[in-house]
């Protein structure tokens, strides 16, 4: 070991440092021949590598002629010296043979746990960590009273079944541990417990509460029926579906009966009042088909149209007019149109064998007026230029249609253009309506694409003044 490194006052003179470290001589030895000193450590290293000199004149060594200095010794162990720990802040400073006994109290000095807890630690930082950190410590228990080691000690804390605690649900309750359990399952006002009609968790003083509420529930049947445990959110179902015991009316209440009766006793009612019932259905039906018969009017209007154009499809075209041959004059007749929005109701009708002078040969058509919503706000006898047209449907990319049309004008005096009567009916000569009997011959309307899938196309128009329209 080279020679002192300590902390000195002052700095050692030069006949107490070594040649070699040039420290502080740790055990002087003197060589006799030539006087020189060194520390014994460093001179046996130099001796070791075989050279067998003085370091210092390089005289040859004789092993048997080097002595031990412990005068020299003596000298060096009274030098004064600061701790080695001054830096860490501690103050002593003495000679140095004084030194390993100041490290027997000095505060920085670094000792094992004298519990031999494997940790290391500075003289000042042992009491601390004797009663607070050593694992290998004595601790007891303030609250059971049982003696534990530090290590044991963390385990057990949190555990005791002794310690004073809190009720975990802050009930407000404190108690010592072992009773928490039993308090958390039976005693708690705060606890958990589940509704034991529906099964949901609520809170112990709320469930009270909650079983006024519950759906599950169990209630009486409010007609007394005798159904038991009948689940609360299941009574409104009951009591219309199941109850032997519920008034309801009777099934034909729509109908006008208004009797009202338990369940059981509606079979007897329906067979006492089978004939009552039978009028009131016979009523409810009139009246029913009383209501369709003017709603289908109404729908039927809603549907007319009110620009003075009528386009009239006769589909299935080869049909009716094999139709038409089977049965002398037989009219097909178009929807309903207005003339214009508040104007008068016209409709047209069509012979497809003809009629008249065109029967067997042509297609006759004709326009007739018909009672209206507004005739009392109208002029008569109706005056307005009527034109009729069959049209071609040929594609207009390929060919330009050529549309069949006749136009007249109302003659004021005929019937057909009077304002017409509600009490109309097919008898009146003027229900035939005026147009042409020969508008155009079978052979012509086979040519081009008048006849196409099967359908024509007719077009009644009326030329109303702007005037009148505004």
């Amino acid at each position: 070991m080279p020679g002192y490194d300590y902390k000195f006052l002052e700095k050692p003179k030069r006949r107490f440092q070594c040649p070699l470290c040039s420290k502080a001589m740790r055990e002087p030895v003197q060589v006799s021949t030539c006087g020189h000193r060194f520390c014994d450590t460093c001179l046996q290293e130099f001796l070791s590598e075989g050279v067998f000199k003085c370091p210092e004149d390089q005289l040859p060594l004789d092993y048997a002629k080097i002595y031990p200095d412990p005068e020299l010794e003596q000298q060096i162990l009274a030098l004064a010296i600061r701790c080695i720990h001054s830096e860490e802040g501690c103050r002593w400073t003495g000679q140095m043979k004084q030194l390993q006994g100041h490290f027997s109290t000095c505060a920085f000095n670094v000792i094992p746990c004298p519990n031999r807890c494997a940790a290391k630690l500075t003289r000042r930082d042992l009491p601390d960590h004797l009663q607070h950190d050593c694992p290998k410590r004595k601790v007891k228990c303030e609250f059971c009273g049982s003696e534990f080691t530090g290590e044991a000690f963390e385990n057990h804390q949190g555990i005791c079944p002794q310690e004073s605690v809190y009720c975990e649900n802050k009930c407000g309750a404190r108690m010592i541990r072992r009773l928490l359990a039993q308090h958390a399952v039976a005693e708690c006002p705060k606890r958990t417990q589940p509704c034991k009609y529906c099964g949901k968790e609520f809170v112990y003083d709320t469930i009270q509460n909650h079983q006024y509420h519950c759906p599950r529930f169990p209630v009486q049947c409010p007609n007394q029926c005798g159904t038991p445990n009948i689940a609360r959110e299941d009574l409104a179902t009951h009591v219309k579906e199941s109850c032997s015991s519920a008034l309801v009316l009777c099934p034909f209440k729509d109908a006008g009966c208004k009797h009202r009766c338990p369940k059981l006793a509606i079979g007897r009612h329906l067979e006492e009042t089978t004939k009552s019932h039978l009028t009131m259905m016979c009523s409810l039906v009139a009246r029913q088909r009383q209501e369709m018969a003017e709603l289908r009017r109404e729908m039927e209007e809603l549907s007319v149209s009110h620009d003075g154009v009528l386009i009239w499809k006769l589909s299935d075209y080869s049909r009716k007019l094999q139709e038409a041959k089977l049965h002398s004059n037989h009219e097909f007749f178009s929807p309903p149109f207005y003339t214009h929005r508040y104007g008068y109701k016209l409709q047209v009708s069509a012979f497809l064998n003809g009629n008249g002078s065109g029967e067997g040969s042509h297609l006759s058509i004709y326009i007739r007026v018909l009672p209206g919503e507004y005739d009392n706000l109208l002029e008569w006898p109706f005056s307005y230029k009527v034109t009729f047209s069959i049209l071609d449907q040929s594609d207009p990319s390929l060919s330009k249609p050529q549309h069949i049309t006749e136009t007249f004008n109302p003659d004021p005096n005929w019937k057909n253009f009077q304002k017409p009567c509600s009490s109309r009916n097919s008898l009146d000569e003027s229900t035939l309506g005026f147009g042409y009997p020969k508008f155009i011959s079978h052979e012509e309307i086979r040519k081009r694409n008048y006849i196409r899938d099967n359908s024509i196309f007719l077009k009644a128009s009326i030329e109303i003044p702007q005037k009148i329209l505004s």
